[in-house]
């Protein structure tokens, strides 16, 4: 039993730490995620949406620190409990994912009149942000991900039976810690290598030496529960500055480096087309591909109605910036204008100029001048309508020209409201929460 126990703690533990830091790398991403699931025709949850930052953030924080108590075996029965309970709601959330009727509709009544709509199914659950998209290349499938939380549902026993039968505490012992410790390090090792980021190595080793000095002067119960706030204080302490700031690892489209211009381009699905045929002479159906001549204009052979049928070899690659488009006010769209613009252009990105943190429109201002006076194209970038755009210009006194983009795109684009973005010919050189909005020396540097 022990080493089952063993094994699952491992897993699970190494597992939840990576997937929480994950989201809380990009705390304003998850809740925007979790704000499709509480739309009126996801969930039907709506009251929720206003608190999807707070209640990710509690997430983040929930995962990182159950997985850390797994691997210390700090406060294992409440642990244990929790995590039983946190992946049966993430089992049942992937379910509902993977069930989804994309042609489904729901009932809603406006008016007094009944009025059908059509249903928003979430095809990625977001539970490991953008990451695997980032890294891997492609997120989980809905079914592939409620697999992961039956996996996990199975693992999670070991350790429930476990805490519930120990005796005088489930606090690890040496024995414990010399596997545990190191083992879950090299898991958290394995999770950072696929994912591409080896920043929770260094999160869990800052976590396993808080541990350690704590287990080292003092003792009992006060202990495991000195060890839950260190842990609570270092996951909170790197969301906040996610969120003030950016993610510090950054998976999305539109991250330093990557060029949108380039990412612009589908990769279209390779299929092969079957068609049968009966050969006259001997009365026997063939089959014909593409990789043949059809005998369509053969005297000696006769198509088969309705006999095609198309086999994908290898499936299609949706552009991950496929949405990026920007619409003047006169309907001329400007996205080819600036992608191959060899200037430098600056976006300033907010996706509601409502919304929008007005203590940092100061020196975003400050920017933009700077830049226009070198010659540079400078945008604002938004949703909204041109009434509330010419009336926030004319608030901050602003001199450069807005264009409209898609609100998803722009949340993706930046994790703030505003934020800023500089291109080059299409390529992102540098991005800035509007907390950080940068002078134009601190710009032209990215440019090097």
């Amino acid at each position: 039993m022990r080493p089952l126990v063993l094994f699952s703690r491992l897993i699970v533990g190494s597992l939840f730490i990576v997937s929480g830091l994950i989201k809380a790398n990009d705390p304003l991403g998850f809740s925007y995620k979790l704000q499709e699931y509480f739309a009126e025709s996801a969930l039907n949850l709506p009251a929720f949406e206003p608190f999807a930052l707070g209640l990710g953030i509690l997430a983040c924080l929930a995962e990182v620190v159950l997985g850390f108590a797994v691997l210390f075996g700090g406060r294992l029965r409440l642990a244990a409990i929790a995590l039983f309970a946190l992946t049966v709601f993430f089992g049942w959330l992937t379910l509902y994912t993977a069930t989804c009727d994309p042609h489904g509709m729901y009932t809603v009544m406006v008016d007094g009149v009944a009025e059908e709509r059509p249903v928003t199914c979430v095809t990625d659950c977001g539970c490991f942000g953008d990451a695997m998209k980032g890294s891997v290349g492609r997120s989980l499938t809905p079914w592939e991900s409620f697999y992961k939380d039956a996996i996990l549902f199975v693992l999670i026993i070991p350790i429930l039976i476990h805490a519930f039968r120990s005796k005088g505490g489930s606090w690890n012992t040496k024995a414990d810690d010399m596997v545990l410790l190191p083992g879950g390090l090299l898991l958290v090792a394995i999770w950072s290598w696929i994912f591409t980021w080896w920043g929770p190595v260094w999160f869990t080793l800052l976590g396993f030496l808080g541990y350690a000095l704590i287990k080292r002067g003092v003792q009992g119960i006060k202990a495991e529960w000195l060890t839950a706030a260190w842990a609570s204080v270092l996951t909170l302490v790197f969301t906040w500055w996610c969120y003030a700031h950016l993610p510090v690892r950054d998976y999305r489209p539109y991250a330093v480096g990557k060029s949108i211009a380039e990412q612009r381009v589908s990769k279209p699905a390779v299929n092969r087309i079957y068609m049968s045929y009966t050969n006259k002479a001997t009365g026997r159906v063939e089959e014909f591909d593409t990789s043949m001549p059809y005998p369509w204009d053969d005297p000696n052979y006769e198509e088969v109605k309705e006999s095609m049928r198309v086999v994908e070899l290898e499936a299609g690659v949706p552009s991950p910036v496929q949405d990026f488009r920007l619409i003047d006010r006169d309907g001329y769209e400007l996205t080819d204008d600036v992608l191959n613009e060899p200037t430098p252009v600056i976006l300033v990105a907010a996706y509601d100029l409502r919304k929008s943190d007005s203590s940092n429109i100061k020196a975003i201002a400050q920017l933009a001048d700077d830049a226009q006076r070198k010659g540079w194209y400078v945008y604002g970038v938004t949703t909204n309508a041109w009434e509330v755009v010419d009336e926030f210009r004319h608030e901050h006194q602003l001199a450069f020209e807005f264009v409209q983009c898609d609100e998803k795109v722009i949340k993706t684009m930046v994790r703030a409201n505003p934020g800023v973005l500089l291109l080059k010919q299409g390529t992102v050189k540098g991005i800035w929460h509007g907390n950080d909005a940068p002078a134009l020396g601190e710009a032209e540097a990215k440019l090097n």
